[in-house]
């Protein structure tokens, strides 16, 4: 049995694995890439069909295999996996609410908060709030952290519309800055 990789080390082999086949395409004859293409597709339709069917099998299997298929959709390798097959079992509100708790607790740490606004044809809304004393490029880090945990989890998302989050720059004990123009 091969050694249990850490959801890191996934996607740095995942990356990898992309990387290799776009080399193959710039690099290969076009028959050469179609038949690397046509063995891939051919891998991942008989990993597809394999899980569909464990799927089946922990339907088939009552209230202890909706707990397996329940912890196999919290995994993150595991849940990559049945998103990449169109098999994972929680839809793609549920996996951007998942999301949203994930990153909620570092997004407090900093004084702000994250509201789910709607998820409609593929576009994620939400409503950035709070105030990160002293740090006006939070609004930014916190928009990127939650984009990133969203797509993690939800890869299909098409775009994220944010609204809120008006940061004023403050002063390290929390005192607003006043900002200048010039004449």
């Amino acid at each position: 049995m091969t050694p249990s990789l850490d959801a890191r080390e996934f996607q740095v082999r995942m990356q990898r694995l992309d990387q290799l086949l776009d080399e193959v395409e710039v690099s290969a004859d076009p028959a050469c890439a179609a038949r690397v293409r046509e063995i891939v597709q051919a891998i991942l339709d008989l990993h597809g069909t394999g899980l569909e069917r464990i799927l089946g099998h922990l339907d088939d299997g009552g209230e202890p295999g909706a707990a397996i298929l329940e912890a196999c959709a919290r995994d993150e390798i595991v849940s990559g996996l049945l998103l990449l097959h169109g098999l994972h079992p929680d839809g793609l509100d549920e996996r951007v609410a998942r999301a949203l708790e994930q990153v909620r607790p570092a997004l407090k740490s900093h004084g702000g908060n994250v509201e789910l606004l709607d998820v409609r044809d593929g576009v994620v809304y939400l409503r950035l709030e709070g105030n990160c004393h002293g740090c006006p490029s939070s609004a930014a880090t916190m928009k990127t952290t939650i984009e990133e945990a969203i797509l993690a989890h939800a890869p299909e998302v098409v775009s994220i519309e944010v609204q809120g989050l008006n940061v004023r720059p403050t002063t390290p004990d929390g005192r607003a800055l006043v900002e200048l123009s010039a004449l």
